[in-house]
């Protein structure tokens, strides 16, 4: 049964952000920050997080970095060739990936089992839909066994049709990038500047790094979402655990680091090492466990990603969030405004 989040909204088209802030004329950490806390709503800047953040406060930053994973190609169908960008998602254990089609605007649904792609360098093909439910997202045999090279040599970032033109991968890289793998960008990181991020730490806050591997984030309506490789390191386990233990806060930087963090929670509460694939979905029947605050972007309506905003920070808190950046003109996604929530 889907289960849906309380929040609701409805999200005007002037407040997709469009382009990077650094393009509107501002540093990354400028962007706008709403800070809910309690029923208390804060409007200030990223760069003044640290108003808002104590000594021993422990942030948890997802060090996966963005995959220029969209690459041109010519799906070969009984009706002919069609052009088509490829998206690719997910690698799996066995040298396959999961992969979806799209035109310029939205999925290509009409694939089948057997589909071929003419791409730079080879053919990719369909073996069979990822999920029994949708043929929108597919197991394929990529074009070359080594597709983080091929990607490199042949893709872009993913975007879509809210961004107005193409931006190099620099844009879609966080300050904490070291290990490449995700689809998408860890969005919720990308506000942080290296001046930032030091005068945190001569503040006291303390920063753990975590990693989980973004997926497409084009899901349906409601859609929960995918497994998702992720590692959580035994120093930044026992850093938690100590934390906790010692009155301080547990702020996860984006949903992906919730993800992770929840999924190496054991039945006595406390974090160990773990790694893996995290099929975790967050939500009223599995609130978070360890996690205090949430540093994230600003989710679109119908998104599953608020359920876990919800198992965080509470339903009517983040409804209270997202109506006041409605009604302060706050900008969505990847390239937009930024929210703490804390418990």
């Amino acid at each position: 049964m889907t289960v849906h989040p309380q929040t609701r909204f409805v999200l005007p088209d002037s407040l997709n952000a469009s382009e990077p802030p650094e393009a509107r004329g501002l540093s990354r950490d400028q962007v706008r920050l709403l800070v809910a806390e309690g029923s208390t709503i804060t409007h200030t800047r990223f760069d003044r997080i640290g108003e808002h953040l104590r000594p021993g406060d422990l942030l948890l930053v997802n060090t996966s970095g963005t995959l220029p994973a969209a690459v041109d190609g010519s799906w070969i169908t009984g009706a002919g060739v069609a052009p088509v960008v490829v998206h690719f998602s997910t690698a799996l254990d066995d040298g396959t990936w999961v992969v979806e089609l799209r035109d310029a605007r939205s999925p290509m649904l009409g694939g089948t089992a057997g589909d071929q792609v003419e791409m730079p360098e080879g053919v990719l093909t369909l073996l069979a839909p990822y999920q029994s439910e949708s043929n929108r997202l597919w197991r394929a045999t990529p074009p070359v066994p080594d597709v983080l090279g091929y990607l490199a040599r042949h893709g872009r970032p993913i975007s879509y049709s809210y961004v107005g033109r193409r931006w190099p991968l620099a844009s879609y890289q966080t300050v904490f990038a070291r290990e490449p793998g995700s689809a998408e960008m860890p969005s919720a990181a990308r506000p942080f500047s290296f001046e930032l991020v030091s005068h945190l730490a001569a503040q006291g806050v303390l920063i753990a790094p975590i990693l989980l591997h973004c997926g497409v984030s084009s899901l349906e309506s409601y859609e929960p979402p995918l497994p998702e490789r992720y590692d959580v390191p035994a120093h930044t386990a026992r850093l938690v655990n100590w934390v906790r233990a010692n009155g301080g806060r547990v702020i996860a930087v984006g949903t992906t680091a919730v993800r992770a963090i929840e999924s190496a929670v054991t039945s006595d509460g406390t974090v160990t090492r773990s790694n893996g694939w995290t099929d975790l979905v967050l939500g009223p029947d599995h609130p978070s466990r360890v996690v205090d605050g949430l540093i994230t972007g600003m989710h679109a309506p119908e998104a599953s990603h608020l359920l876990l905003l919800e198992s965080v920070a509470g339903p009517d808190a983040v409804q209270r969030a997202y109506t006041a950046a409605l009604n302060e003109h706050y900008l969505w996604h990847e390239f937009g405004d930024a929210c703490l929530l804390l418990r």
